[in-house]
């Protein structure tokens, strides 16, 4: 019989269940855990506990906040007429992080993807339509552009032509992210699809 402890073996089970934990890192991160002896999970329970209570979707955009509307949202410093779109709520943060966009964001909290049975009805998409027709009633704020930052793979392409068809009727300004060769980048070693859409969006000098 192969050595085998529950607890442990459970404890393993659920960190797998974490993006990007194979077994292996999962086996490290339980051993780490029982090492840093029992202060230190109990702090890890308190953290998962609180982060459960407090923290929710933010009724507008759909990122996470433990406001009521998140900090962004209700901001009245931000340009309340742009919205970017993007696919979770971890892009805000990173795109956040640049710190060049004033606007406003709403998550879609995934995209559209047939092979994986997420239809346009499992996303915030009814949301978003709702908040553009809400803010044209608006006469001093109404959303005038709508930014797609959703990722440059089949899935993103296909959520964005759907919200671009969708939304041209609202005779908003509709655009997309640039997509292309990284800053640094080597031409050699960039592949056919990126480099193709580096081509596209060339600007001029």
């Amino acid at each position: 019989m192969a050595f085998s402890i529950p607890a442990l073996d459970t404890l393993i089970h659920e960190l797998t269940g974490l993006p990007g934990i194979g077994e292996k890192t999962a086996q490290r991160l339980a051993f780490f855990i029982l090492k840093s002896g029992k202060d230190y999970s109990e702090r890890l329970r308190m953290a998962l506990d609180a982060v459960q209570l407090q923290v929710h979707y933010c009724p507008q955009c759909f990122a996470f906040t433990d406001q009521e509307l998140c900090r962004i949202c209700s901001s009245v410093d931000r340009n309340k007429t742009q919205v970017c779109v993007v696919e979770e709520a971890s892009d805000v943060i990173r795109i956040e992080a640049a710190g060049t966009f004033k606007g406003l964001y709403h998550v879609l909290q995934g995209t559209i993807s047939p092979l994986d049975g997420v239809a346009p009805s499992d996303l915030r998409i009814h949301e978003l339509v709702e908040r553009i027709h809400d803010s044209q009633l608006d006469p001093v704020n109404p959303i005038r552009e709508v930014i797609l930052a959703l990722d440059a793979d089949l899935e993103g392409d296909t959520t964005s032509l759907y919200l671009a068809r969708l939304l041209h009727p609202k005779n908003i300004k509709l655009t997309r992210i640039a997509h292309g060769v990284p800053f640094g980048s080597d031409i050699d070693y960039i592949d056919q699809r990126t480099l193709g859409r580096a081509m596209e969006n060339r600007v001029e000098l």
